[in-house]
């Protein structure tokens, strides 16, 4: 090796300087070519497929109803006079619950039991031909008349000899004809006072007051009977909006009484999902007032029309449910489940995993930092989670999406997720 010397400096051989160049070079590249590589790798999301319970249902929301329910209303505007029982408690079977102030019904009665009686007596004296004085009147003038007819009958005879013999004219036995005319007219006019004084419809009319007359005292009676609100089966009062002496207008809800150990759930279902109900489907019934709690049940009755709920149209379907506690309460709204289908230990993944093109469904799963497309067959499905049935192993993980939202394809380099 030889060495020089140049204005002071000394010079380093040729091939050792070669070497240092490279190396330079390559502590450069190596972490720029790194750092490059890096820079193709995409972000992104990702999830682990495991295996759990999952069920396919339709959601909706739901109303409880009682499934015997009495509620009595205020028949006219009254005052409470008195209340038999407690909200909460428990009624018997014809047990009186509240009584109501009857005072103006029963003066409504009685004026319905005087107008019957004045009713009953006009159809009365138009049946008889008038009243009973005039009846008497028209008896006695009917006896005077008959009684006159005969006399001039007799008159007749008696001329119609007389004129015979020579004693009596043809003009005393035509007047004797005339007297005779007279009385019999006047007897038959009095038979027909007596007897057709008043004409058919005269007579219907009668009668037509006598029954409106008779309807009005039914209706009025009936009023004072349900002036006292009876309970017509054991049930709780589970509303009783009144008190003592308060005053309610006619229509008021005055109780509501049912048996609330067994109750109506009805669920609103949105019209698409209609086709998908069955009679015997499971129901899961909630509460937010009671988180965690679920009450099971069965579809009793199938929607029958649509209808308009809200902005919503909605068949309704109704089911019944034990409520041994009573914790679930008449007018609450509660969460209902439709349990479409139920697999215990099904593998599953996110529903954001699963993708479709012409060739099918399929996944991206992460392998040594790289995308694989699988395709897979999937069964059931919920609201955030898929059945997956083959394609994939347990514990794969997928990719949900780009973090800076590029289109994943296959063979495309991923950071590991964390």
């Amino acid at each position: 090796m030889t060495e020089s010397i140049d204005s002071g400096r000394t010079r380093l051989p040729w091939k050792p300087r070669w070497i240092i160049i490279i190396g330079v070079t390559l502590l450069v590249l190596i972490p720029a070519l790194w750092l490059a590589f890096r820079r193709t790798q995409v972000q992104v999301r990702s999830a682990r497929a495991f295996r759990e319970t999952i069920t396919s249902s339709i959601a909706t929301n739901g109303k409880i109803e009682p499934i015997d329910n009495f509620e009595a209303h205020a028949p006219m505007s009254t005052t409470v006079k008195r209340v038999q029982i407690l909200q909460g408690g428990w009624a018997k079977a014809n047990q009186l619950l509240l009584q109501l102030d009857d005072s103006d019904a029963r003066a409504q009665v009685a004026r319905a039991q005087a107008q019957v009686k004045g009713a009953e007596a006009e159809l009365l004296a138009v049946s008889a031909g008038g009243s009973q004085e005039e009846v008497l009147s028209t008896r006695n003038a009917l006896v005077k008349a008959q009684a006159d007819r005969d006399a001039a009958q007799k008159n007749l005879l008696a001329m119609q000899r007389l004129l015979q013999s020579g004693a009596a004219s043809q003009a005393e036995v035509d007047s004797a004809q005339v007297q005779l005319h007279v009385a019999e007219a006047n007897l038959h006019m009095l038979e027909q006072k007596l007897h057709d004084r008043f004409s058919k419809p005269e007579i219907s009319h009668a009668e037509a007051q006598l029954a409106e007359a008779r309807a009005a005292l039914a209706a009025a009676s009936d009023l004072v009977r349900n002036l006292n609100i009876i309970s017509p089966h054991y049930g709780m009062v589970y509303n009783l909006p009144v008190r003592k002496d308060s005053f309610v207008a006619a229509g008021d809800l005055l109780v509501q009484v049912a048996d609330l150990h067994r109750i109506r759930v009805r669920a609103f279902v949105d019209e698409p999902e209609i086709g998908r109900l069955q009679k015997g489907q499971p129901v899961e019934v909630q509460w937010d007032a009671l988180p965690g709690r679920v009450w099971k049940t069965t579809v009793e009755e199938l929607p029958t029309n649509v209808v308009q709920r809200g902005t919503r149209m909605v068949g309704e379907v109704t089911c019944l449910l034990d409520n041994a506690d009573l914790k679930l309460l008449p007018n609450t709204n509660v969460s209902v489940a439709v349990v479409l289908a139920r697999h215990e230990n099904a593998l599953t993944v996110p529903r954001e995993a699963v993708r479709q093109d012409a060739e099918g469904k399929y996944v991206f799963q992460i392998v040594k930092g790289q995308l694989k497309r699988r395709n897979v067959q999937t069964s059931v499905s919920n609201l955030t989670r898929v059945e997956i049935t083959s394609g994939i192993p347990d514990d794969a993980v997928l990719a949900l999406g780009a973090v800076n939202l590029q289109p994943l394809r296959d063979g495309m380099p991923v950071k590991n997720p964390t």
